[in-house]
């Protein structure tokens, strides 16, 4: 059922379309629903382009989330949409780009003598075999990311339930399209190629919008409150984590420091500093 962006109140319908709407003469002729709640259009976004959604999507605006989220996305079924599928594509074949360079950068071999011992017989395969491992390494920490996540939030088992701190959510997919959803800033990086991706600033600028829009798209789906959104980023990014390492360990590449913003450590920074961005900003509220 969909729901006002605003209010979050439940509606019968966002717009009313009337019988000549086809007539390009008259205009659209479809008026958008008001909420007898809030008394604010109910889903504003209906009339809106793809570009419009993508720069709030990056502004992280709670109304742009509600409205993919409850309003198109969602499935009575909990299926994942088809356009959720090719986000998903597209997001793990950039993580397979950018993993596999910044992993090349880091094991560059000082002399002769370490040629080998950083990336052992890796490069020693070809092309394609590498390819095969970095999309390998990208999956399953992408899956072991969501399967965390959807654990903590929808398994009977979940430890969040048992102490009654968030209530058992029964639609898993919903969770990953959330996280699909929010983590479409990872898609800056083309134009980085251009511009210089492995400047440090730029990294940690993409790492904490990333997890900042995970944690708000968490926070709008589950109505919960920052404190347990952040809880289950930080779970997710301790298992992508654990499973990336895990994965370098067994190809002989257990002495590089981290996989790009998949890392813990980059993904603890970005959480750190989000969370002390939002007590300056709640300091400053106050402070009037």
């Amino acid at each position: 059922m969909p729901i006002c962006i605003e209010c979050r109140h439940p509606v019968k319908t966002l717009w009313t379309k009337y019988s000549n709407a086809d007539d390009k003469s008259s205009g659209h002729n479809i008026r958008l629903t008001v909420c007898r709640n809030c008394g604010h259009f109910c889903d504003k976004y209906v009339e809106h382009d793809f570009v419009v959604l993508f720069i709030d999507l990056v502004l992280i605006k709670p109304q742009v989330y509600r409205h993919l989220l409850h309003n198109t996305l969602m499935k009575d079924d909990d299926r994942f949409d088809s356009s959720i599928v090719r986000l998903g594509v597209l997001l793990l074949l950039f993580d397979v780009y950018l993993t596999w360079a910044r992993i090349e950068k880091q094991t560059v071999p000082t002399s002769a003598q370490d040629e080998g011992a950083n990336l052992g017989s890796l490069t020693q395969q070809s092309i394609v075999s590498q390819y095969l491992f970095f999309l390998i390494l990208c999956a399953l920490s992408t899956l072991a990311f969501h399967m965390s996540i959807r654990f903590m939030t929808s398994s009977v088992f979940s430890p969040l339930g048992m102490l009654n701190i968030l209530p058992r959510y029964s639609r898993p997919n919903s969770v990953s399209t959330a996280l699909l959803v929010s983590s479409s800033t990872k898609l800056f990086p083309i134009l980085m190629v251009i511009w210089q991706y492995d400047v440090p600033a730029a990294a940690r600028s993409l790492g904490w919008a990333v997890v900042a829009n995970n944690v708000e798209a968490l926070r709008i789906l589950l109505d919960c409150g920052y404190g347990v959104a952040t809880l289950l980023a930080t779970t997710g990014a301790l298992a992508r984590w654990a499973v990336g390492r895990s994965v370098l360990w067994a190809a002989g590449l257990d002495g590089v420091d981290s996989i790009g913003e998949t890392s813990i450590a980059a993904d603890g920074k970005a959480l750190w500093a989000l969370l002390m961005y939002v007590r300056e900003w709640a300091s400053d509220l106050a402070a009037g």
